[in-house]
């Protein structure tokens, strides 16, 4: 996986740097676990919030071969995406 390099800087009070570097929270893993959580968090919620939406259309239920062909044209498409970034 490539990775990058970032330089951050972030104005925090001096009781919540001492409280985080006692626990071992500003170190550069785990500042990325951090913000790893924190974007699947907010994935999740979006998941949630436009699962919210679409209850409110009122749509029927798809059906069984419906669901089945929504399954096959994703798995389709991540085997084409698959063979273009392999």
């Amino acid at each position: 996986m490539a990775q990058g390099t970032v330089e951050l800087t972030v104005a925090l009070p001096d009781s919540l740097v001492r409280e985080a570097e006692a626990s071992g929270l500003l170190i550069p893993q785990a500042v990325e676990a951090l913000l790893r959580e924190e974007l699947r968090r907010r994935r999740i919620n979006r998941l949630f919030h436009e699962a919210d939406q679409l209850s409110r259309l009122n749509l029927p239920p798809l059906t069984e071969d419906e669901v089945e062909a929504e399954i096959q044209a994703v798995r389709k498409a991540r085997q084409i995406s698959n063979a273009y970034s392999g």
